[in-house]
């Protein structure tokens, strides 16, 4: 048997297959989506409301939640928050609102990724998994080496190189991108990068971090025009890029 790539063998011999949960209160949608990971490997659990999403959550302490906001007993965005007070598993959110102002409420509430309906579930696999591996996969902020498209971040060494070119960033540049690093592929708002990069010390962070972001992306992308390594979140912030993209 071949283990899939998004799981270390190390991983799977010291750890049992994760456990997802999800949520949803139409059948044939649950049933869609167990299906569709049950290649992972992993233990799929169902929910059809808010509250016994949130009662199932608490006694079986699932890997990951993949969680659909139209729930019939209270708004999915609620327990999603709920959730985030006591539990650190990823929340994937199935959503059929593309408003952006949607999206940014998802994410202030703990959300780590949304997948817009309709969508194939092939993405949506491919999302679970990237979430699933970053999980398995525990970051040390102090060192922490990160390889994509090409790049090679080096936390540790504050390095960065393409191939075997080493590029050459301003600590504010560096900064940024390091803050991306840290989070492991999940979305960083402005605010939260701003933060981290100049302390609150200017106005904007909007305003500024596109200009710095540019600057990097001219640096550290194949094509600035289509990075794949700094991902904008429309109207939240930016997330580092990833397999699945």
């Amino acid at each position: 048997m071949t283990l899939p790539a998004w799981i270390p063998a190390e991983a799977m011999r010291s750890s049992k297959a994760p456990v997802i949960l999800i949520v949803d209160d139409e059948i044939q949608v649950r049933r869609a989506l167990s299906d569709s990971l049950m290649a992972l490997p992993a233990r799929v659990l169902e929910a059809r409301t808010g509250a016994e999403a949130l009662s199932t959550a608490l006694s079986e302490s699932p890997d990951l939640v993949v969680l659909d906001l139209g729930l019939p007993d209270r708004q999915g965005l609620d327990v999603c928050r709920e959730l985030r007070r006591w539990s650190s598993a990823p929340i994937v959110v199935l959503s059929a609102r593309h408003a952006e102002a949607e999206k940014i409420r998802l994410l202030n509430a703990g959300a780590d990724d949304y997948v817009s309906k309709p969508f194939g579930l092939g993405e949506f696999v491919a999302r679970v998994q990237a979430q699933l591996r970053r999980t398995r996969a525990p970051r040390d902020h102090a060192s922490t080496i990160e390889e994509i498209d090409g790049l090679t971040i080096d936390v540790d060494r504050r390095e960065v190189r393409r191939d075997t070119t080493k590029i050459k960033l301003t600590p504010t540049e560096w900064n940024i991108l390091r803050s991306l690093v840290v989070h492991g592929g999940r979305p960083v708002s402005h605010q939260q990068i701003f933060d981290a990069v100049w302390g609150r010390e200017y106005g904007n962070p909007q305003q500024y971090l596109r200009v710095y972001v540019t600057h990097l992306r001219r640096k550290i992308e194949r094509d600035p025009a289509r990075p794949r390594i700094i991902l904008t979140e429309p109207g939240y912030g930016y997330r580092l890029g990833g397999d699945e993209e």
